[in-house]
């Protein structure tokens, strides 16, 4: 049976809405599981008076990763579309003046750097400094409910990192809600609206839904999956298939010899026990179209997924390391600004353990043992914010 997500129950929680002026936060993500409409168009016809719309990254219809978006005006209905990524990341106390209501219908993806989960939560704790109820209308993690990676050091926070969360934390973005009042202490009047025919164990092909693409760059499950650590390629001077057919399954640089980092990666992976039969990769060349080397012939390899739920980071971390090894000349590292000392991988990985395998200073027995234990405790903070067994 398909999953019925939260925006396909509204009508069960109509007293909520009904009569209210209500401020929703969404984008191109919230939409019927038949793509027909959208959820601005859902609540209009059902009578309801949104006053005012809020958008995560990327926009109302989908702009692309990592650019500002200004505000603007419902095309078709003409309702102010308030950007919460650009000159303000929360609604601010004038935004929110006049409403009754806030309600939050996104797709999430599962991984803590991706922001939208950032935007979910500010907003939350915007609406419960005024007094606003709070709705959401949950959907599904893609990747289930399974955990993976280290938690992000308390005293490294962003909007590409936040709340102590595991790098792949296993819950919806309405248990994500609970999750943040309990680490905030904050207090709220919250409600989901919960999934019927969900379990924590499924995986977005489970769900029978048509895959929503969160993202410019995630255009499809496979793409979700192994952004579960190709995201760190983020920090470094590497493509990671940005404006390519396989954005986080393709990854390279001009400068890159691909049969010498297949093998590379090759030994790694047998040295490290990595060779599980989870992912598989070969030499692949590309011209992305945008990002980084736009126009210009890179060298590496493409990945893909063989399970469903593979964790990807391990293997993420075997190509960085190998390239690490191959040009330490080459290889450069972003470094965060602001008041977060270190390198942008850091960043993104959670902490130090990242570098320190890239560098040979931890093993991946190691580091596997170190994640297992976050994993454990993190597992054991949230286990009464899950709704779904």
């Amino acid at each position: 049976m398909r999953t019925i997500i939260g925006v396909e129950r509204i009508n069960a929680y109509d007293r909520l809405f009904r009569g209210r002026r209500i401020g929703l936060i969404t984008n191109f993500t919230g939409i019927s599981p038949d793509w027909t409409r959208d959820t601005v168009e859902l609540f209009m016809e059902a009578g309801y008076k949104i006053a005012k719309i809020f958008t995560p990254e990327h926009g109302l219809y989908g702009a692309e990763a990592g650019e500002k978006v200004k505000d603007s005006r419902h095309p078709r209905f003409q309702i102010p579309v308030l950007s919460l990524y650009g000159e303000r990341r929360a609604p601010k106390k004038e935004d929110l003046e006049g409403l009754d209501l806030l309600v939050c219908d996104i797709q999430d993806v599962g991984l803590r750097y991706y922001t939208y989960i950032y935007t979910m939560c500010y907003a939350l704790g915007a609406a419960a400094a005024a007094g606003l109820p709070y709705v959401i209308l949950d959907r599904p993690d893609p990747l289930g409910g399974r955990v993976c990676g280290a938690r992000i050091r308390a005293d490294i926070h962003s909007f590409v990192g936040d709340l102590e969360l595991p790098m792949r934390y296993g819950l919806t973005i309405g248990e994500m809600a609970g999750y943040y009042l309990k680490y905030t202490g904050k207090k709220a009047d919250l409600t989901v609206v919960t999934m019927e025919n969900y379990r924590r164990d499924m995986l977005y092909p489970d769900t029978g839904l048509l895959w929503n693409t969160p993202s410019p760059a995630l255009p499809t499950f496979d793409s979700t999956v192994c952004y579960s650590g190709g995201c760190l390629f983020e920090s470094l001077n590497i493509s990671e298939g940005r404006g390519s057919e396989k954005p986080f399954q393709v990854y390279g640089a001009p400068f890159i010899d691909m049969d010498r980092i297949y093998r590379d990666v090759k030994e790694i992976f047998d040295a490290d026990g990595l060779d599980d039969g989870s992912v598989c990769f070969r030499r692949r060349s590309f011209v992305p179209s945008n990002s980084k080397y736009r126009g210009e012939l890179c060298f590496g390899l493409e990945f893909a997924p063989l399970k469903a739920d593979c964790d990807f980071l391990p293997a993420a971390l075997a190509l960085i390391k190998a390239i690490a090894r191959r040009y330490p000349d080459k290889l450069e590292y972003r470094r965060m600004s602001g008041s977060i000392d270190g390198h942008h991988l850091t960043v993104l990985s959670g902490n130090e353990w990242a570098e320190e395998y890239v560098n040979g200073r931890l093993g991946m027995a190691q580091l596997r043992e170190n994640w297992q234990a976050q994993r454990e405790e993190f597992e054991a903070y949230a286990a009464d914010v899950r709704v779904y067994r």
